[in-house]
């Protein structure tokens, strides 16, 4: 059975409401508190493919206009910014193996699960 790891923002009700969804399934993700383990280039490129979804649907649009970053389609681009500022990435991300999912709404999760 794959480890369920959730790039997790204690401070974020979906975040949060997703990691209780899990704990109530009886897992024990690993947590990761993506603000303060920032996931790096590599990283991201991969929780993009395992989500299946491009790096703009990974932005979080209004963090991203608040650092007052210029707009850009390049995707590449888009992943150095979420390394550069991991405030940007969307949450909560959890994945199974080779499959993610964002926990919005929380019960999205259980696709993967």
């Amino acid at each position: 059975m794959s480890k369920v790891t959730i790039y997790h923002n204690p401070r974020c009700t979906k975040s949060r409401q997703t990691l209780a969804l899990l704990h109530e399934r009886g897992l024990e993700p690993e947590v990761i508190e993506y603000l303060k383990e920032p996931p790096d280039e590599a990283t991201l490129v991969d929780l993009v493919k395992k989500l299946g979804i491009r790096p703009a649907q990974l932005i979080r649009r209004k963090e991203y206009r608040a650092l007052d970053l210029e707009e850009t389609d390049d995707p590449q681009e888009l992943i150095a910014r979420m390394a550069a500022h991991p405030e940007i990435i969307e949450r909560p991300i959890v994945v199974k193996g080779k499959q993610g999912r964002l926990g919005r709404p929380p019960e999205q999760v259980l696709e993967i699960l």
